[in-house]
């Protein structure tokens, strides 16, 4: 069974969305029959690598509030983060174009280590303060999981990745997907936004139970008990009364 999610590194909800998933998946019976696929999706695909500001003035700037009513929105979205054991930095979050941050993701995919640079990207960016649009910080992340750093910085150099993630950026807008955090579950089931962990939990089992339906391989005895079943008992039949002439 495939999770496809489409998540963007600039977006709170998507981190902490992973980990309520995430949370589903571990208590789901069948979870090593699961595979999960991250996909690329750009809240702001215009954004400047760098950006002179805080995320509080964007916000701000944004949405038509004042800069108190910002930090307090952020000051919300970190109490939900906690509630899910992640501490997110808003006063020293760097603000950046991701695209690249997504090209390394669909690298690092194709070696087997996408859910490890997924998380690290998401941990360096909400926790850390790091610089994901900065190629040299990029690169440094990469090594961290796994992956060859000189092969890295060839990677970022050039244009690998660039088309998957635009391929799945399409794919997202076909689907009539506006907003992240998005799942797709069996192309059939989608979840928007950080659900809770029991919704989540809901549709993987749903989805699981009708790609993998109870085959009832013998027929029980209707209404008696023998050879190991009892069945329900039939309803008693009535007899309708004739009238007499």
């Amino acid at each position: 069974m495939k999770v496809e999610i489409w998540s963007d590194y600039a977006c709170p909800f998507c981190y902490i969305g992973k980990r309520k998933f995430e949370a589903a998946l571990e208590s789901f019976p069948h979870r090593g029959e699961i595979e999960v696929v991250y996909k690329s999706f750009e809240l702001d695909p215009n954004a400047k690598r760098d950006i002179d500001t805080d995320i509080h003035t964007m916000l701000s700037s944004k949405y038509g509030m004042s800069r108190d009513q910002a930090i307090a929105m952020n000051a919300n979205v970190g109490e939900q983060a906690r509630s899910v054991g992640l501490d997110f930095r808003f006063d020293t979050m760097v603000l950046t174009n991701t695209f690249d941050a997504h090209r390394l993701t669909q690298y690092a995919q194709e070696r087997g280590l996408g859910h490890e640079m997924s998380e690290r990207l998401f941990h360096a960016y909400f926790t850390e303060s790091k610089h994901l649009g900065d190629r040299e910080t990029l690169v440094a992340l990469a090594a961290e999981v796994g992956l060859d750093p000189a092969e890295t910085a060839e990677v970022l150099a050039g244009h690998t990745g660039s088309q998957e993630v635009r391929a799945d950026e399409q794919e997202a807008q076909a689907l009539g997907v506006r907003g992240v955090p998005f799942y797709v579950i069996n192309r059939k089931y989608g979840v928007s936004g950080a659900q809770p962990s029991e919704v989540f939990a809901e549709a993987l089992d749903k989805a699981w139970s009708e790609e993998n339906p109870l085959i009832l391989m013998n027929e029980g005895a209707e209404g008696i008990c023998e050879d190991g079943f009892c069945g329900v008992s039939p309803e008693p039949k009535v007899e309708k009364s004739g009238s007499n002439d």
